[in-house]
C-alpha cells in the first residue's frame, strides 16, 4: 500500500483566487487581456529589431531573445490560468503539473540571468566603450544566451525532480493558479525539509548571484555616467541605461520576496499575488518599457510606419 501511495497521484486541484463566480470571470478576462498584450507586444519588439539594421547590436540580440522568452514565459501560465477561471475547471494532470513547473522553472532562471547578462552588456557599453565591440562579440552574445538556457535547464531539472520524488497521499490541492515549485511542495505528505533546503540552495546562489552582477555592473555605470563631462552623453547614457533598470527592480523584487527568504511558502495568498506579478505582469510591461523609455527603438518603430504610410 506504501507503494500504492507513493505519486500515484492521477492530478492536483489548483485552488489559488477562489472566490465567487463574478470575479472568477473579471480575473478570466483580465489574464487573457494581459497574455493577448504580451504576446503581440513581445512580438512587435522582435519585429522591429529584425527589420531594423540600426538595431543589429548586442544589447538589441539580448533585447530580441528577451522577448522570445517573455513569451514563453507567459505561454507555460497565463493561458491555463485564464481558461480556468472561465470555465472553473481547475485540475491538472500529474504529467502537467510537473512540465509547467519544468518550463516555468526553465524559463524563470533563464530570465534573472538574461538580466545579469543584459546589465554586464551595459556595463561594457558606458564604462569601456572603447572595446565594446571586441569585448561584446557576436560568439559571446550567443555563449550568454545559450549559458542562460542552460543554467534554467540544470535548475528546473532539479527543483522539478526534488519536487515530483515527494509522495502525495491523496492531498491534492495546490495553493496556487500555478504548480510553483513551493506550492507544490507544501501539497507533500512527505518530510520536505530536505526540498526546501535544494530550493533555498540552488535558488538562492542563482537569485543572489545574478542580482549581484546586476547591482555591481549599475553600480559601476552610475559612478561613470556621473563623472561625464557633457550633460548630452550623461542623458543618452541614462537613456539606454533607465529601462533596463526598471525591469530589473521589478523582476528581482518580486522574486526576491518569493523566493530568497525563509519561510517563503508559508503565505499562499500573498505569495499568490506577488507571482501573478513575475509571471504575467512584467512579461507584458517589458515591451512598453524598452519602447518607451528607448529614442533608438521608437525612432525604429517611426521609420517603419513612414515606410507603411501612416506617417508622412
Amino acid at each position: 500500500a506504501k507503494m500504492e501511495n507513493h505519486t500515484r497521484i492521477g492530478e492536483f486541484i489548483l485552488v489559488g483566487f477562489k472566490s465567487h463566480p463574478g470575479s472568477q470571470v473579471l480575473l478570466s478576462v483580465l489574464f487573457s487581456t494581459m497574455y493577448f498584450v504580451t504576446v503581440v507586444g513581445n512580438i512587435c519588439m522582435i519585429l522591429i529589431i529584425r527589420m531594423d539594421p540600426n538595431l543589429h547590436s548586442p544589447m538589441y540580440f539580448f533585447l530580441e531573445n528577451l522577448s522570445t522568452l517573455d513569451i514563453c514565459y507567459s505561454s507555460v501560465i497565463t493561458p491555463r490560468a485564464a481558461l480556468a477561471f472561465l470555465l472553473g475547471r481547475r485540475s491538472i494532470s500529474y504529467v502537467g503539473c510537473a512540465s509547467q513547473m519544468f518550463f516555468f522553472s526553465l524559463f524563470g532562471t533563464t530570465e534573472a540571468f538574461f538580466l545579469a547578462v543584459m546589465a554586464y552588456d551595459r556595463f561594457t557599453a558606458v564604462c569601456n566603450p572603447l572595446l565594446y565591440q571586441v569585448i561584446m562579440s557576436r560568439r559571446l552574445c550567443v555563449l550568454m544566451v545559450v549559458g542562460s538556457y542552460l543554467s534554467g535547464c540544470i535548475n528546473c531539472t532539479i527543483q522539478t525532480g526534488f519536487t515530483f520524488s515527494l509522495s502525495f497521499c491523496g492531498h491534492r490541492e495546490i495553493n496556487h493558479f500555478f504548480c510553483e515549485v513551493a506550492a507544490v511542495i507544501h501539497t507533500s505528505c512527505s518530510n520536505t525539509l530536505v526540498n526546501e533546503l535544494v530550493m533555498l540552495a540552488v535558488c538562492g546562489p542563482i537569485i543572489v548571484g545574478t542580482a549581484l552582477v546586476v547591482f555591481v555592473s549599475y553600480g559601476y555605470i552610475i559612478a561613470t555616467i556621473i563623472q561625464m563631462p557633457s550633460a548630452e552623453g550623461r542623458h543618452k547614457a541614462f537613456s539606454t541605461c533607465s529601462s533596463h533598470m526598471v525591469t530589473i527592480c521589478l523582476f528581482f523584487g518580486t522574486v526576491f520576496f518569493m523566493y530568497a527568504q525563509p519561510g517563503a511558502a508559508s503565505s499562499p495568498s500573498k505569495s499568490n499575488i506577488i507571482s501573478i506579478f513575475y509571471t504575467v505582469v512584467i512579461p507584458m510591461l517589458n515591451p512598453f518599457i524598452y519602447t518607451l523609455r528607448n529614442r533608438e527603438v521608437k525612432g525604429a518603430l517611426k521609420k517603419q510606419f513612414k515606410r507603411k504610410g501612416f506617417f508622412k
